[in-house]
């Protein structure tokens, strides 16, 4: 069984930074995250190949937000710059065998997801 777990989440000013991490139990083509608030769809954020020559970003994130993979430790980053209140939410991990997708279903295998406060 795969499993991701999330970690780097927190408060944070806006305008500030932060780096989220995400360390899977063994190596996947694809890992990536999604963010969620209350009473709304969980929205896709950025997905990278193991390779990191096929990746995405959601529209309102690919000028602020970086995403990277460290393929020796089978971990993903999201470098999350110029925060913003509406960047809050829980940020879940994501990983697939067969694509680089964007939509909830096209990722098999979900962390617990790591909560991020933008506040002033």
């Amino acid at each position: 069984q795969v499993h991701l777990v999330e970690s780097g989440g927190g408060l944070v000013q806006p305008g500030g930074s932060l780096t989220l991490s995400c360390a899977a139990s063994i190596s996947i083509y694809s890992m990536g995250w999604f963010r969620q608030t209350p009473g709304k769809e969980r929205e896709f954020v950025a997905a990278l190949s193991r390779t990191g020559k096929i990746g995405s970003y959601g529209d309102l994130e690919k000028d602020r937000f970086i995403i990277s993979r460290d393929n020796a430790n089978n971990t993903v980053e999201l470098q999350m710059n110029s925060l913003k209140p509406e960047d809050t939410a829980i940020y879940y991990c994501v990983g697939d065998n067969l694509r680089v997708g964007t939509d909830p279903d096209e990722f098999d295998y979900w962390g617990q997801g790591t909560q991020v406060i933008v506040y002033s």
